[in-house]
């Protein structure tokens, strides 16, 4: 629901959007609480000669001065915007309020005066309201009424008044700063996808004006070369296709993911169903299988991975099998062939040449997305490559 606070990271801090908006939203009740503060000191500058203890409301008045102070430089801060310091404010301003017996006269009580503080209570009230969103800001504004109605000798309409006026204040801020938070978001994330996509833009015309050219003419070449040359230029001509689909398809694909889709679920079963071919038998469950619309990406393009290595090592008319299946809440895709298999220390020593396509492309991938990619593999007894990721996310 709007209003509600952000989710929090494990060091207790927002993220950087949520963080900026509170930010702004803080700064603009400093300022209010320096008017009421300012409020404060001529109000009872006006009316000190009424009070049975001048002394103690003039310390009430400082107190309120030299807080607000404080309370502007410790709400500055994110890591400083915890609950301990909500906690102060809001008990700096329940000792103010009910100091107004003590201090103020007896007339001043039953002609129905403003409290000590007046007005200023409510800062302390709506910073519960911006930090802790709109159900915390109606909490704190119904006990701090209780103590104005604690304070006072009888209740007329101004009395209700103001507690109406606290009260729809405190939940009006607290839903309207959720609402702020939630575009503020949506805006960042529009600008992100927008700058992604210009990224892509950007290599694809490198793409296509440097390696999709190369490899043009190494077909071209080899063909006119003939011999071993020949199969260099149609491994090159391959190659030229996948990538400018690559570039041309799977962009337009990974843009529509990286929008708001990608904050959804997205159906497994779907998204992997388009590797099928001629040579890929895909098998999946009859109903969807949803995961987080990112995690449905990566994990396709970790699947693809796992093709395009059937596809060079064991051949490009190698045939291959998919499996989708739920087991125990995880999702678990398996991608095997009836190739050559991979020999022992092969994976090592291809990391040590460089050629990370396994580590990164399979099994890093798999590690960023919280799950694992287990390999079964013998010399002449194929490859099965079993990918779990936890079906329970949010």
């Amino acid at each position: 629901m709007a209003g509600l606070p952000r989710a929090r990271s494990r060091t207790g801090l927002l993220d950087p959007v949520a963080s900026q908006v509170e930010t702004t939203l803080f700064r603009a009740l400093t300022v209010l609480r320096f008017v009421v503060a300012a409020y404060v000191v001529v109000l009872n500058a006006l009316r000190w000669r009424e009070f049975d203890h001048p002394v103690a409301g003039w310390v009430v008045v400082g107190v309120v001065v030299v807080w607000s102070v404080v309370a502007a430089w410790a709400y500055d801060a994110p890591r400083r915007r915890g609950l301990p310091l909500l906690t102060a404010d809001l008990l700096v301003s329940a000792l103010t309020l009910l100091s107004t017996p003590y201090v103020q006269s007896d007339a001043m009580l039953e002609r129905h005066a403003s409290t000590m503080p007046s007005f200023w209570v409510m800062t302390s009230v709506l910073a519960w309201a911006v930090a802790r969103g709109w159900l915390a800001g109606v909490l704190t504004a119904l006990l701090m009424s209780a103590l104005d109605v604690s304070v006072r000798t009888d209740l007329n309409g101004t009395t209700w008044g103001n507690i109406f006026l606290l009260v729809l204040a405190a939940g009006v801020v607290g839903y309207s700063t959720g609402l702020i938070r939630e575009a503020t978001e949506a805006r960042a994330e529009a600008e992100r996808v927008a700058a992604m996509m210009a990224e892509r833009a950007r290599l694809a015309r490198a793409v296509h004006d440097g390696v999709l050219q190369v490899l043009a003419l190494v077909q071209r070449r080899g063909g006119e070369l003939g011999g071993e040359a020949a199969e260099i230029g149609r491994l090159a001509g391959e190659q030229e296709v996948a990538l400018r689909a690559l570039v041309q398809g799977d962009a337009v694909a990974d843009a529509r993911a990286s929008g708001p889709r990608a904050s959804g679920r997205r159906d497994v079963v779907e998204a992997l169903s388009s590797l099928a071919s001629r040579t890929v038998t895909f098998s999946a469950p009859a109903g969807e299988v949803l995961l987080p619309g990112p995690v449905v990406e990566e994990l396709r393009a970790v699947v693809r991975a796992c093709l395009d290595n059937v596809s060079r090592h064991v051949g490009a008319e190698a045939p291959a099998w998919v499996l989708v299946e739920q087991v125990a809440g995880d999702v678990v895709v398996t991608v095997r062939d009836d190739g050559p298999g991979i020999g022992p220390g092969r994976l090592d020593e291809a990391r040590h040449e460089g050629r990370l396509g396994v580590s990164e492309s399979i099994c890093g991938r798999m590690a960023d997305l919280g799950g694992s990619a287990r390999l079964v593999t013998a010399p002449r007894q194929g490859t099965e490559w079993e990918l779990r990721v936890p079906g329970s996310r949010p």
